[in-house]
């Protein structure tokens, strides 16, 4: 779906059609852009940039308190329209997903107009734009998705996949953010298939175990397989605080909090988990993780507070201001027994 959040409040309320508006906190309150319009995008402003950041890039900008019960509302109905096409979805998001219309309900054997039905049935049930990206596999589905935004449909065949990889910028990976692209940029490596002709041992040193995924996608390979109803393969929460968090005892309570809130949600989920990560955003926007993976699955709120508490240890907080905490749970499973560890999948790292 394009700009969804914000593409649903102007449909809600005509009278911002056409103006900038963002979808968030307010900017005295530390709140972030969670969605941004079209219009404005073009002033610069995109999602999880500061709210008081993007009113400095337009004064005018109109901010809109999220509405997620009605998001999810109109998700539900996007998702039916998915459904009766093709029983292969996997959902990424409210607003995004894969589809395997290989076979589908209305015996095209083309997955283009699918894409088009698709796109034609979504405006007209909900007055509102999606774009799709037609590929054989996901990795150039999703970067084709985004190609033409909003409105957009763009379709990679067999006979242009290697066209259209050379017109990639290195940052399409999935997996490379900004501090990864600078890694790689610094080496030279300008463009998706300037991956093919690294070495790979300087690409493990850049990129570690990233380093062999990166390649095969360099080349325009990706095998995964349309998974739908994928399980969760973590939980949490987090918080941006009105004002730095600078009392450690502060800090820890607040991870407690968190942490317990964490294991409660396991339990009603009868799940177990066996990784903690602590995240934390200091005052000068600089994010760490901290993560530590037991053997043992638990939901034990002590055992997971004892994990979170370690954690803290390991960062600076007491000593630089803290803006932001947070806490999950993760490698979830529905058991407690040692033995089921032999039969874990392996994260994915690209998904989320």
């Amino acid at each position: 779906m394009d700009a969804f959040y914000a593409s649903v409040e102007q449909r809600e309320a005509p009278n911002l059609k056409g103006r900038p508006v963002v979808v968030g906190g307010r900017p005295e309150g530390r709140g972030v852009v969670a969605a941004a319009s079209y219009e404005a995008r073009a002033f610069g402003i995109h999602s999880a940039m500061s709210m008081a950041k993007a009113m400095r890039l337009c004064p005018e900008l109109k901010i809109v308190r999220p509405d997620f019960k009605k998001y999810r509302s109109i998700s539900q109905q996007v998702f039916a329209m998915f459904r009766a096409v093709t029983r292969l979805v996997e959902p990424l998001s409210l607003d995004e997903a894969y589809l395997d219309v290989t076979e589908n309900a209305w015996d095209e054997p083309l997955a283009t107009p699918v894409a088009r039905r698709l796109k034609q049935q979504i405006a007209n049930e909900t007055g509102l734009t999606a774009s799709a990206g037609v590929a054989p596999n996901k990795f150039l589905a999703k970067v084709a998705s985004g190609w033409r935004k909003p409105d957009g449909l763009t379709v990679v065949p067999h006979e242009k996949v290697e066209a259209f990889l050379h017109e990639l910028p290195v940052s399409a990976l999935w997996g490379v953010g900004p501090v990864t692209e600078r890694k790689l940029r610094a080496r030279g490596i300008e463009r998706v298939v300037d991956i093919r002709a690294t070495d790979d041992n300087v690409l493990h040193q850049l990129v570690g175990k990233q380093a062999d995924w990166l390649k095969d996608l360099s080349f325009g390979q990706d095998d995964r397989p349309v998974t739908p109803n994928r399980p969760a393969k973590s939980s949490g929460s987090e918080r941006t605080y009105p004002e730095d968090l600078t009392d450690l005892d502060t800090i820890r309570d607040e991870l407690d909090r968190m942490t317990r809130q964490a294991a409660s949600r396991l339990e009603r989920s009868a799940l177990f988990s066996r990784t903690v990560t602590v995240k934390m955003r200091y005052s000068d926007f600089t994010t760490i993780t901290r993560s530590t993976t037991s053997a043992a699955p638990t939901r034990d709120p002590e055992l997971l507070v004892e994990r979170t508490s370690a954690l803290l240890e390991k960062t600076e907080a007491g000593s630089r201001p803290v803006r932001l905490l947070g806490v999950s749970v993760g490698n979830l499973t529905a058991t407690e027994r040692r033995d089921y560890l032999y039969n874990l999948e392996e994260p994915r790292l690209w998904d989320e």
